[in-house]
């Protein structure tokens, strides 16, 4: 970024600072897998929301690019390319004993697997789309610049777990000054971590009435 700044710091600041705010609430239990500068492989990412049992996966970034003039934060779910190949994957006979909760898709019949694999999977896309489109909604409400097209999708490998709702967050891009300043600054993080509290929270009381 410029001026020396380094978008790995960004990110895990925002992510300690979005942590904080979370758990004030007393609504949600927050596990963070890196607390410091070390790098941890994108599918053991994955494997740890897994582990824990999360019910939200939220990754953090921010972007650099060759044009220093663009800015603003957008928010990535799976693509539908994607997920039809991470389903047919996930639907090997190897991978089906722990693909749906734990629940042991080899006493099932090869298409019932499949399909129950293909709806889990469909399931957590639609909730990360809702999730995303309530986050893009409240940027835009409390003045936080978005891309023009704020909500995308993309293969990234952080979004794959077939039962978590995950997205990926593109913070804003450290290759435009003023927002690589803007994120280095407690201030601004907490602006946005305030928006993205008020976006969980809306998820969750939707998923929790179902509707």
């Amino acid at each position: 970024g410029t001026q020396g700044l380094h978008e790995k710091h960004s990110p895990l600041a925002m992510a300690k600072d979005l942590g904080e705010h979370l758990e004030a609430t007393g609504r949600s239990r927050v596990i963070l897998p890196r607390a410091t500068d070390v790098f941890i492989r994108l599918s053991d990412r994955v494997a740890f929301a897994r582990r824990n049992g999360a019910d939200l996966f939220v990754s953090l970034h921010a972007d650099s690019i060759s044009r220093p003039a663009v800015h603003g934060a957008s928010i990535y779910t799976l693509s539908e390319k994607a997920s039809d190949a991470e389903t047919e994957k996930l639907a090997a006979r190897e991978n089906r004993s722990d693909a749906i909760a734990g629940l042991n898709l080899d006493t099932q019949d090869e298409d019932v697997a499949n399909i129950l694999v293909d709806l889990a999977m469909r399931d957590t896309m639609n909730q990360s789309k809702f999730f995303a489109n309530e986050v893009v909604t409240i940027f835009h409400s409390n003045g936080i610049d978005t891309l023009e097209v704020s909500h995308r999708f993309a293969g990234f490998a952080v979004l794959k777990a077939p039962d978590i709702p995950s997205v990926l967050i593109e913070l804003g891009y450290m290759s435009n000054n003023r927002e690589a300043n803007m994120l280095s600054t407690p201030t601004y993080r907490d602006r946005i971590a305030a928006a993205l509290v008020r976006g969980i929270d809306g998820y969750f009381k939707t998923v929790r009435h179902g509707k």
